[in-house]
């Protein structure tokens, strides 16, 4: 009987191993990019995401031609969440509760993940299924905002950019912040939400403010790392 070639064990089909190995690159490649862009944003480089796993250049191309595809697949569960997350506060009675919610939930994703921060403020074209996911969460906030706005407590005015406005803001906070002072996300989202509030509104009790020294400690090291990279 001839023996099996060296690369392939008996009863394992032709490719197997290989196969093995290329999904083995694949989610230590994953959990290297969820680590390093959790931690420090989508200003993570290729090449550093290709250390972190342990994997050459040219096997992390191969599994992941262009940056959109990698931050695609790190964040589909997440845009999935975030896409719950406007589904959730629909289908509270309470329309405004709903939204307050809501607004609360999106950046405290944002606060837990750096890179999801980040995420939330960019688009990415080439990644049409997290972009769907996108589109589908934007369209069910207009419906959010008008049940709001019918319930006389959220402003007429108010718009969905401001949305926008606030996970960009929220998102500048995260990164200035960190672990110096990691709750200050909840002392603007309070702040925003009483701008948000028409006169009389419910409005959740406004977080406590960060203690001098923590944002003291934010401070000193943004002035040593530069905007964006603390």
């Amino acid at each position: 009987m001839t023996s099996p070639p060296s690369d392939q064990t008996p009863g394992q089909q032709p490719g197997t191993g290989l196969r093995a190995d290329a999904e083995r690159n694949r989610c230590r490649i994953l959990a290297a990019a969820r680590r390093l862009y959790a931690a420090e944003g989508l200003g993570v480089s290729m090449a550093s995401v290709a250390r972190e796993a342990g994997v050459g250049k040219a096997t992390l191309s191969r599994r992941f031609p262009a940056k959109d595809d990698l931050v695609a697949a790190v964040f589909a569960e997440r845009m999935d969440a975030y896409a719950a997350a406007v589904t959730i506060a629909l289908d509270d009675p309470d329309p405004w509760h709903g939204f307050t919610g809501y607004l609360h939930a999106v950046c405290a994703m944002q606060a837990a993940d750096r890179g999801f921060a980040d995420v939330l403020t960019m688009t990415f074209p080439a990644a049409k299924a997290l972009e769907a996911r996108r589109a589908e969460a934007y369209d069910r906030l207009l419906e959010l905002i008008t049940r709001a706005k019918n319930t006389g407590h959220l402003r007429d005015d108010f718009t969905h950019q401001d949305v926008v406005i606030l996970l960009m803001a929220n998102a500048g906070v995260v990164t200035a912040t960190g672990d110096a002072a990691p709750d200050t996300w909840r002392r603007l989202v309070g702040h925003m939400l009483r701008s948000y509030a028409a006169p009389d509104a419910p409005i959740p009790a406004l977080p406590e403010a960060p203690r001098p020294a923590a944002l003291y400690r934010a401070m000193v090291r943004l002035s040593r790392t530069g905007p964006g990279t603390a």
